[in-house]
């Protein structure tokens, strides 16, 4: 085996099918349950908590997945508790966007926290000014786009949450060093989520304040699964940049 190899093997880039093989039975209850939301269909009007819980049984289900993954109150496994905790109040917003009426501020909020915790969870290191000044400036366009249909506090509640999500945008990037070959494919997982999420918002604000979406419940919800697994996924065989330095350096 050569050193390239042996560094790609010990950094984690095995092949899709493994990773498949080692975390599908776990995944298997998200499935099921994705499959009862979409098959159910239950219509958005006259919401109850029901429907609250048919929405959340994907989620609860991933943060079951993270338990089964490992779990403890160790430093080893604080990355996990972050995610664990994002997806928590990624619950806690979506039971609140189920009585949108009443609230809707409550569940932006849910989600600006789950955001900073799945930030919180990617790190500030490396920092990678350049891909933050990119983030910090989609997510000033995506604000000042969605400000002539908002007024009152909800002007600021989408501002804020929008610098918080493409923060997150910007940390899940910027753990993906490509140059220095320390990447995993969990951390590619945690960018395709982070990206997939922002996806899922943009067309709730489209069919908000917009226009009519066409399919808009299943592009939102569809994405905002994918982009919660994504983000899950970042935590089977997560490393420290630190491990991963030094595993190269010692072949």
């Amino acid at each position: 085996m050569t050193v390239s190899e042996e560094q790609n093997r010990e950094m984690g880039k095995v092949s899709p099918l493994a990773v498949l093989k080692s975390v599908g039975p776990k995944l298997v209850p998200f499935l099921k349950s994705v499959c009862i939301y979409f098959v159910l269909w239950l219509p958005e009007e006259n919401p109850n908590l029901l429907k609250a819980l048919v929405k959340i049984l994907p989620i609860l289900s991933l943060i079951f997945f993270v338990v089964l993954h490992g779990m403890s109150l160790g430093e080893q496994h604080a990355y996990s508790r972050r995610i664990i905790a994002g997806l928590v109040f990624s619950a806690l917003g979506d039971v609140c966007l189920v009585f949108p009426d009443s609230y809707f501020i409550s569940g932006i909020v849910m989600f600006s926290v789950a955001q900073a915790l799945y930030a919180s969870a990617f790190g500030f290191r490396p920092f990678n000014m350049p891909a933050g000044l990119v983030c910090t400036s989609l997510a000033c366009i995506l604000a000042r786009f969605f400000q002539p249909y908002m007024d009152g506090i909800m002007v600021h509640a989408v501002s804020i949450y929008a610098l918080l999500i493409f923060m997150m945008l910007w940390r899940a990037v910027a753990r993906v060093q490509l140059f220095d070959d320390l990447w995993t494919w969990s951390k590619l997982c945690a960018v395709a989520g982070a990206v997939l999420f922002i996806a899922s918002d943009i067309t709730i604000g489209i069919n908000r304040c917009c226009f009519s979406v066409p399919f808009e419940r299943v592009i939102i919800m569809g994405s905002y699964y994918a982009a919660q697994l994504g983000l899950t996924l970042s935590v089977v065989d997560h490393r420290t940049d630190q491990d991963l330095r030094a595993q190269i350096k010692s072949t």
